[in-house]
């Protein structure tokens, strides 16, 4: 939260995504299932699996298209950063209000 801020408070072409930072120490597969148990009503008695495309797959998928952000975080322009960790300080403030 306190590296958002500071980071956001750069000139935007400066901003980095500190956002991803959270999930360096998971892997993909770890991820995927916290997502599953988070989705998982506590009234379904079956098992709830969400399975993600890893970006290596996503790219060989669509090899010609630069639109992975929304799952890599690897924004096209510097606004997008600034956005996420807007987004980030929004939450952890209890704010449901647009970052943008």
């Amino acid at each position: 939260y306190k590296k958002c801020k500071r980071e956001n408070k750069k000139v935007p072409t400066k901003i980095k995504n500190i956002v991803k930072e959270i999930y360096n120490p998971f892997t993909d597969n770890q991820i995927s299932k916290e997502i599953s148990r988070m989705l998982k009503d506590e009234d379904i008695t079956a098992d709830v699996d969400v399975v993600f495309q890893s970006i290596e797959n996503l790219h060989k998928a669509c090899p010609n298209h630069l639109g992975d952000w929304y799952f890599s975080g690897d924004y096209p322009t510097p606004g997008g950063n600034k956005i996420v960790n807007k987004a980030f300080m929004n939450y952890y403030d209890g704010l449901k209000i647009r970052a943008y």
